[in-house]
């Protein structure tokens, strides 16, 4: 999630299109040919650790006439692949953040369960205790209903952005069930790479953009079903509303479509969705191709945060530099997993490289020393450290997380900090990185010993 800099200066498009041209050439001639789709050996042993797994969600869902209340079911299907028995599993229901068990935006019925006290949890017992290699599944009806005001899960009049809207499963790892709470400064979310089919019943004139592929049949009179198919994505997104739409496609072959609301010009959307044809190609060509075929934009000018990632669909203002950092997520943290809540620079801060790199930006408002503001500071710190110190997440996740890994660049030479990089995704493609995880490989292939770095930079883990 990006939420920095003021209105977007979109005169600054052109020039960066322009470079983006040039690297995406450029990338395309050194970079090792990429990791594909599913790259052998992208589950690292560690996640064996990692549960439930083996994740399918299905659902069907219909909505009223606005797009703002949907109503169906939902089956998710799992694997317990630890070696302890699995007596219950948690649901993620962080739709309910907002109201929390007051006015939950999202409820499930035909289920049996116990929330926690803000409802953005639910433990489900299971019949019987899963041995590892066993299967379960859960069978609920859900509704959804939009809240207002517009947020990543809001509307804006009649468009809808149901951002982390259908309940997830939890994930059970060495250090226990994750149930960390909501936050607004930045994610909270944590979970395995899952495969989902989602049909939207909705009205024809509505549009609704999605994770993942999308094929439209007609429905009832004056309705259309909308079946969606998302390969290993760590969770779904959608909006609905009657938005402008522009496609294209980038010279990967990646399908993209603009969704715009009234408020974005033409002449802007189509400068967005130039720079995503071109910037979602640079990505690739440093960190591997992009899995998933398609990805949907959706601007508006309102959103009070500049931009917000999920697998295949992002949000955002128009902003160039926002719209780069959000796609650079489709890597750092869609496809290379990670703990929002409690790593939240293995996302954040290389996206924000990644970021500098395409734009040109290259470490260039690194040159002075870090400025730590209290002992306790750590780049490597939760969000839990974040929440309690608001003004400092960006400044130090953001701004010193980035130019912490060009020096890294710097330390490792050109050469080597882009293979570290691209190896490091193809070792975790649609698997979690840790911070341990990445030290591991930096120190494997660096030239020099990295403790003093680690310190400096205040890298724990």
């Amino acid at each position: 999630m990006r939420r920095r800099h003021g209105p977007a200066a979109l005169n600054a498009v052109p020039a960066v299109l322009a470079v983006l041209a040039v690297l995406a050439v450029l990338l395309s001639l050194v970079a090792a040919a990429p990791p594909g789709r599913h790259p052998a050996g992208s589950r690292p042993p560690a996640d064996d650790l990692r549960t439930p797994a083996v994740v399918t969600h299905t659902l069907t869902l219909r909505s009223d006439a606005t797009g703002a209340a949907w109503r169906g079911r939902q089956r998710v299907g799992f694997t317990q692949v630890a070696p302890e028995p699995l007596s219950a599993v948690y649901l993620r229901l962080w739709g309910n953040a907002r109201g929390g068990c007051a006015a939950p935006a999202v409820r499930l019925t035909g289920i049996t369960g116990t929330a926690t006290a803000d409802c953005t949890a639910l433990e489900v017992p299971l019949p019987r205790p899963l041995r590892q290699g066993e299967s379960g599944s859960l069978d609920f009806e859900l509704s959804v209903d939009v809240p207002e005001g517009l947020d990543r899960f809001g509307r804006d009049g009649p468009y809808n952005i149901l951002g982390n809207a259908l309940p997830t499963l939890a994930v059970l790892d060495g250090d226990g069930w994750h149930l960390d709470p909501y936050t607004r400064n930045g994610e909270s979310f944590y979970s395995l790479a899952a495969d989902y089919s989602v049909t939207l019943d909705h009205p024809s004139g509505l549009l609704v953009p999605a994770t993942g592929s999308a094929v439209d049949t007609p429905g009832e009179p004056g309705r259309t079903l909308t079946t969606v198919t998302a390969r290993r994505v760590r969770d779904f997104a959608w909006a609905a509303g009657p938005f402008a739409r522009l496609t294209g496609r980038s010279a990967d072959g990646v399908r993209i479509g603009v969704f715009a609301t009234p408020d974005i010009a033409a002449e802007e959307a189509s400068r967005m969705l130039e720079l995503a044809r071109t910037a979602i190609d640079a990505h690739s060509a440093r960190f591997g191709a992009y899995p998933y075929g398609e990805l949907a934009v959706v601007l508006d000018n309102a959103f009070w945060f500049s931009g917000m990632e999920y697998p295949g669909f992002v949000l955002d203002r128009v902003k160039p530099s926002a719209l780069v950092h959000e796609l650079a997520h489709q890597w750092w943290y869609g496809i290379v997993g990670d703990d929002q809540y409690r790593a939240p620079w293995l996302d954040e801060s290389f996206s924000e490289y990644a970021t500098d790199l395409v734009l040109g930006g290259a470490g260039k408002d690194c040159a002075a020393a870090p400025h730590w503001e209290s002992e306790e500071e750590r780049l490597t710190s939760p969000m839990s450290h974040w929440d309690a110190h608001p003004d400092r997440y960006e400044a130090v996740v953001y701004d010193h997380g980035s130019c912490a890994l060009h020096e890294l660049r710097r330390l490792l030479g050109e050469e080597t900090m882009a293979a570290l990089l691209r190896d490091y995704a193809r070792a975790h493609w649609y698997g979690v990185s840790t911070t341990a995880a990445f030290k591991a490989a930096a120190r494997a292939v660096s030239p020099v010993d990295l403790a003093l770095f680690w310190r400096e930079h205040r890298i724990d883990g």
